[in-house]
Order: C-alpha cells, then structure tokens, then sequence
C-alpha cells in the first residue's frame, strides 16, 4: 500500500512537472524528421507500415510525454517506438511534445 502511494505521488509529481516546463517547439520541429514516416505527412498515405499508426500532430501535450517517457522506459511496448525513446532525453521529450501538440490535426 505504501508502494502504490508513493508511485501515485510521484505521477502526479511527474504530470503537474510535464504541465508546467513545456519545451522547445523549433527544437522539437528539428527532432520529430523521423516520426514523419511511421506517423504521417500531411497528405500523404503510408504504404508501410500497414498497421494502424496514430496521427500524432495535434495529439494532447501530456498524452505526448507519457508515451515517449514510457517507450523509453519500457512500460509501452513497441519495438521501433522502444528504440525511439531510448534516444531521447527528457528535454527532447518536451521539445517534441511541445512541437507535435501545436499542430494543427
């Protein structure tokens, strides 16, 4: 019981964290080249791959930090999205999800 205490505290902790120090939208426009193919251009359909892949412009900025976070972390399993936030760093989380969440869908 005091384990899952302790784990809600630090989500929330982590949430109001992530609500308050949103990145660098020019910085996270430089980052997000590789998410284009999987993710989508405007326009343009992905022949690969061809399985359902979320459309991630216009998607919430704390929806955003939590997936990369949990990719990167392993709680979200998905080979690919594994490797992709393996490589980045928390600020470059932010700075993608700051990029991404003001876009227009």
């Amino acid at each position: 019981m005091h384990r899952a205490a302790l784990l809600v505290l630090a989500m929330l902790s982590f949430s109001c964290l992530a609500a308050t120090e949103k990145g660098d939208a020019a910085e996270g426009k430089t980052l997000v080249y590789t998410c284009a193919g999987c993710h989508g251009i405007t326009g343009w359909k992905n022949p690969y791959p061809n399985y359902h892949v979320p459309k991630i412009g216009g998607q919430n900025y704390d929806y955003l930090v939590a997936a990369l976070t949990e990719y990167r972390t392993g709680a979200r399993k998905h080979p690919t999205m594994e490797l992709q936030g393996q490589a980045l760093s928390d600020q470059e989380i932010r700075d993608i999800a700051t990029y991404l969440s003001g876009l227009t869908p």
